[in-house]
């Protein structure tokens, strides 16, 4: 059954994920901005971290995303580790610091993923890494614009 869960949830990924965007692996343009759709995974990335989450609405007059976290991906090492961010809160974050994840990196991932079944004693876990790694993007922001 577990399977069949995430042979779905990957079939929605692919249909989501597929767009014009495929070729390129570059941030949000604003040409790009009001195309986005709900329910489009995106990827914001920090050094050897990527955020994977879902569009969830765009707020156009301020240039934000409304996303859910999915999972953080942590590539210094191999193979990658990922951490289930399903359980963590909801970003209001600019969209133009993520940029349209390609399916082809996210199915690997969302296959190990949703082999299992979110845990909730790991909500207060899930919830200190994502607003760690969100700390540390907000912080090297702050820098560059300096």
């Amino acid at each position: 059954m577990g399977d069949a869960i995430a042979r779905a949830t990957l079939e929605k990924v692919n249909h989501n994920t597929i767009s014009c965007y495929r070729k390129q692996k570059s941030r949000v343009t604003m040409d790009q901005y009001l195309e986005l759709q709900p329910g489009q995974i995106l990827c914001l990335e920090h050094g050897e971290q990527n955020l994977y989450v879902e569009l969830i609405q765009l707020v156009i007059a301020r240039n934000l995303c409304w996303v859910r976290p999915l999972l953080l991906v942590d590539n210094s090492c191999e193979p990658p580790i990922l951490k289930d961010l399903r359980n963590a809160s909801d970003l209001l974050w600019q969209v133009n610091l993520f940029r349209v994840a390609l399916d082809t990196e996210v199915i690997t991932y969302f296959h190990q993923l949703l082999a299992k079944e979110p845990q909730a004693d790991l909500e207060p876990l899930a919830k200190q890494q994502l607003n760690h790694f969100i700390g540390q993007v907000w912080q090297t922001k702050q820098q560059d614009k300096e």
